[in-house]
């Protein structure tokens, strides 16, 4: 068997809450893509990110269920500095993301934060606290 991880898809309320959440953290998500019932990614290294309105996944699985709760997953995105873990979190939260835990220098030897998106999933950012 010959399976390649290369896709991560989100299912949202809010497509372009979502969208404009993802492009404050640097996404190239294309203008108007809000019009979109899929919306789909390349990110480097061939990874690909996508979106999905809550109408079209009912569409192929009419009794799917937006879980409830706490999150389910966490995605994380490095910042150049710990300096820039303090600014995106800022913006993200002035903008009306959620925070849930503070920018704060972990054990582990990173400046690390969690937002949560429009949807509930919980955003890590960090790095490092020094450079070796």
């Amino acid at each position: 068997m010959t399976l390649a991880f290369n896709f991560i898809g989100i299912v949202t309320n809010d497509l372009s809450a979502s969208l404009a959440f993802y492009r404050t953290l640097g996404l190239d998500i294309p203008e108007g893509a809000e019009t979109e019932a899929h919306v789909e990614v390349l990110l480097d290294g061939g990874m690909r990110i996508g979106w999905d309105t809550l109408e079209t996944i009912r569409g192929f699985d009419p009794a799917y269920e937006l879980p409830s709760g706490s999150h389910r997953v966490a995605f994380a995105f490095e910042a150049a500095s710990p300096a820039e873990v303090d600014e995106v979190f800022a913006k993200l939260v002035a903008g009306g993301a959620r925070s849930r835990v503070e920018p704060w220098d972990a054990f582990w030897g990173q400046r690390y934060a969690t937002v949560m998106d429009p949807d509930g999933n919980a955003i890590d950012l960090y790095a490092p606290l020094s450079v070796s």
